[in-house]
């Protein structure tokens, strides 16, 4: 979910304009001088006129002019501005070559040439190896006690925009746009759709290690709204993560790229001394540097290096490879500068991101910019008054007024390169494009697609109820056929506190109603959603409605009309009564902990028969059974990342180890239980990063029900019956086929970013990327839960029901995704078991998801 955000602002608000004159043809191609990257989208005009062009994403220029007397002006963000004195003729071809800004060139020690790159006796590897030995001498946070001030300003804007050329007398809708065009240092025109701003101090502490965030103001206006506000908020934070090229890997897009000051890096970097020159008046190398394999997650650029044993780097600007395997992406520049104090710790002044977003090759696109400015760096002991940070459970503490600064408090605290060209604001912008009714049209539909749920207010800000989501609306299985669904939820704006939810749904096959309602009250205040991070809260609902044995949708509705697509059909479904209260409880350290209070009662059908087994083997069916039961949870996850909708987390990265844990507990007879039951559950999931080799995701689980039980109370692993690719489930294994009540499983999956096919020369174009995953179960069933030894009291299992053996079940998989930016696709096999009738032993699984 949160990776299609960006895609949609792209679809929203890209358009082509292709502007061309006449006479004398003036083209060429703009390059990086060391790394030799065409630059795209530097600004190639004739001095004093209005005559040129932007670079294309390759960096390749072409216009006409009626004269060639003239002085060509280059210019591009970061880069010294070039004039070239142009020379008359019909065509004028020109390689133009630009150096970072800020830089007086010296002399040169070493220039690249074309010769075969070697590492052994190379000055330049020798010379970077002895930075990455002393990148961690001057760091900040050795010090007992860190402040500093940041300013963080993100701005989302149409790219290279110029309004369209309207008839004499003709008036559109939309020419007020013109009001708000800005202009960046390179010459290119945008239109910002989107900006934020937030100032914030930020205290460290050493011992006890804590770091506190405290946010004086935050302010945000423009297309986004039609999104969660805290969910792209922590969406972006992830995207745009602040860069510290001091580290092994820099996370950055939700993917890990490789630091140029790396331990591997001189096995992934070639390294090139160019020049020594003056940076803010010091004496530097200019180290450039470029990946083996450009189509990798690696950097090319320059690092700007003290003369001196210090090995101080002063400036980086790291680019990303025109051949990079990164969707979306097709221009990266952050540039970061460092201050040396006086005991030489090294403090960082600024880091500043852009990105030109593109959806295709020809679009002209989307322009972000992410600008961090740090200042008043301190290493003093904090006063009392401010020491009490340390004592606030949340990481990052916000100011009651900070939503609400008044205009002063951002002129008198806004950095200089924090001010905008064109004084009006993405704010008046959208309230311009709030009075056309189109637009307003427009906004409302992607925010019922983007939500799943329609307002019963004009102003969604201000309904108290919202029907939805509208993805459960109808959907079919054996047991109800088709099966329509109604339901909503009342939102923030009917209470802050008390939430009222819940739907009822119909099915034309069994002809029963089934419903849902719930009750919540949350001891914090809510923002947006009732489930938001963190969770305090007391919860009751009552339900009836079907159950699908040995199917539990964990990172979807059960109802998701999606799920109608499936390779075989339920077999096995009973109706569930369920009555639950529950409480739970989750803390900004990553602890979470609840308990829940359950009694339920399970209805035979058809489909899930309930036939007990007397004393003397004989069978008789049962309607139902009964359980009163509670339920004691515990989760630890901590820096876990995701992106918050009504009803689900949706993992943003799976970086944190997430362990969980819980334990079920009921006694016979007490309050209508028809068994004593005990089952216990624990797992971990952790993301494994390999640096330039991809990551691992790794998922292991274990269980065990401890007494004798009817089989609806075992464990019933996870079969995924549809067609597409889901977490934590068995792809080829069918609903009820094992059942035991000790188990172990495993699913890890390998995804390799490419670094196979990126070395095939027509594939790598292509831009897949390699998946590999195995996964499996280990499951025993104890001889007093098997209805085979006599099982007085157990129920029959139903037809083609087994007991895993010593041997565990096991699938493997292979897969690429990236197809088409879009689609994974994987063909999986099931290893084992392969004698039981009605399975599937191989099968192609697929699912749609976005991704840089």
């Amino acid at each position: 979910m949160g990776k299609k955000i960006v895609c949609i602002w792209m679809f929203l608000f890209m358009m082509v304009g292709v502007v061309k004159g006449q006479h004398t043809i003036v083209e060429g191609l703009v390059t990086d001088s060391i790394t030799g990257e065409g630059l795209p989208y530097a600004s190639v005009i004739l001095k004093g006129t209005t005559i040129g062009a932007s670079t294309d994403g390759d960096g390749n220029f072409s216009f006409s002019t009626p004269t060639i007397d003239k002085v060509l002006q280059v210019s591009y963000l970061g880069y010294d501005t070039k004039e070239i004195r142009l020379v008359a003729g019909r065509t004028t071809r020109l390689s133009i070559q630009l150096l970072p800004s800020g830089i007086a060139l010296n002399e040169v020690v070493v220039k690249p040439k074309k010769e075969k790159y070697k590492k052994k006796d190379n000055p330049a590897v020798e010379f970077v190896r002895k930075v990455i030995a002393l990148r961690n001498a001057n760091e900040p946070r050795q010090h007992d006690y860190f402040s500093y001030d940041q300013y963080e300003k993100m701005i989302f804007a149409k790219n290279d925009y110029t309004p369209k050329p309207r008839k004499e007398g003709k008036k559109g809708r939309f020419d007020f746009l013109s009001e708000f065009v800005d202009t960046l240092d390179a010459g290119t025109t945008i239109l910002p759709v989107s900006e934020k701003e937030k100032l914030a101090t930020v205290y460290y502490r050493r011992s006890p290690k804590s770091e506190k965030q405290v946010v004086k103001g935050y302010k945000s206006s423009g297309i986004d709204e039609i999104f969660s506000s805290d969910g792209i908020h922590q969406f972006l934070n992830e995207v745009f993560r602040e860069v510290n090229i001091f580290q092994n890997d820099i996370p950055l897009f939700l993917q890990r790229f490789v630091s140029p000051l790396s331990a591997i890096g001189p096995s992934y970097y070639k390294y090139y001394l160019l020049d020594t020159l003056q940076v803010a008046g010091k004496p530097c190398v200019d180290l450039g540097f470029v990946p083996f394999n450009s189509e990798t997650f690696g950097f090319t650029g320059h690092l700007y290096v003290a003369l001196d044993s210090t090995y101080f780097v002063h400036r980086a600007v790291l680019n990303v490879p025109k051949d990079i395997n990164l969707n979306f992406v097709s221009r990266l520049t952050i540039e970061q500068t460092f201050e040396r104090t006086a005991d030489s710790t090294r403090i960082i002044t600024k880091d500043d991101i852009s990105v030109n977003f593109k959806l295709t090759e020809k679009s002209k696109g989307l322009y972000a910019r992410r600008l961090n400015i740090y200042s008043n760096h301190s290493f003093d002991k904090p006063t009392d008054e401010q020491a009490r940070v340390f004592e606030q459970d949340a990481p990052i503490i916000t100011w009651k007024q900070a939503y609400h600064q008044p205009p002063e408090f951002w002129t008198g605290n806004r950095p200089e390169e924090g001010v905008n060209r064109n004084p009006n604001s993405v704010e008046d912008l959208m309230k311009r494009l709030h009075a056309v009714p189109v637009f307003n049209f427009v906004r409302k539909t992607l925010s019922v697609l983007v939500s799943g749920y329609i307002p019963t207010h004009r102003n969604p800000e201000v309904s108290k109820f919202d029907f939805g989501p509208m993805n459960s609306t109808i959907n079919y299985n054996r047991l109800e056929g088709a099966r329509f669904r109604v339901g909503g939820t009342t939102t923030t704006a009917f209470s802050k506190h008390l939430f009222l939810d819940g739907y009822m749904a119909y099915g034309t096959k069994d002809e029963k109603l089934k419903y849902d309602a719930l009750v919540e009250y949350s001891f914090n205040e809510r923002k947006e959603f009732r489930k938001e991070y963190p969770i305090h809260s007391l919860r009751f609902e009552y339900m009836y409605d079907i159950n699908k044995l040995g199917q539990d949708y964990m990172y979807t509705s059960k109802d998701n009309m999606m799920l109608m697509i499936r390779r075989k059909e339920d077999t096995h479904a009973s109706y569930l009564r369920q009555a639950e209260l529950t409480y739970y409880r989750e803390h900004y350290n990553g602890v979470a902990y609840g308990a829940v209070v359950r009694n339920r009662r399970e209805y035979a059908t058809r489909y899930a028969d309930f036939n007990r087994i007397g004393a003397d083997g004989g069978i008789t069916p049962v309607s139902h059974y009964d359980m009163t039961e509670l339920e004691l949870k515990f989760r630890y996850a901590k820096n876990e990342k995701f992106y918050q909708t009504r009803n689900l987390r949706i993992p943003i990265t799976f970086d944190a180890l997430i362990f969980n844990v819980s334990h079920v507990m009921a006694k016979k007879g007490f309050l209508g239980s028809s068994y004593n039951y005990q089952r216990t559950d624990i797992g971990v999931q952790k993301r494994f990063w390999l640096s330039a080799f991809g990551y691992i995701d790794l998922i292991t689980k274990a269980g065990k029900v401890w007494d004798k039980v009817p089989y609806p109370l075992l464990i019933l692993p996870n079969a995924n019956l549809t067609y597409t690719i889901q977490p934590e489930t068995y792809t080829n294994m069918n609903a009820l086929e094992f059942i035991n009540d000790e188990y172990a499983s495993w699913d890890v999956t390998y995804y390799m970013n490419g670094n196979l096919l990126n070395r095939l020369p027509l594939i790598k174009k292509l831009k897949w990327r390699e998946v590999f995953c195995f996964r499996g179960l280990w499951g025993n069933l104890t001889d007093k839960n098997n209805p085979a030894n006599g099982g007085e009291g157990l129920y029959q299992f139903p037809a083609e029901t087994y007991a895993l053996g010593k041997t565990p079940y096991m699938e493997a998989s292979v897969g690429i995704e990236n197809i088409f930016k879009f689609l994974r696709v994987d063909y999986v096999w099931r290893l084992n078991y392969l004698n039981h009738p009605d399975i599937q032993k191989s099968g192609i699984r697929c699912t749609m998801q976005l991704s840089f």
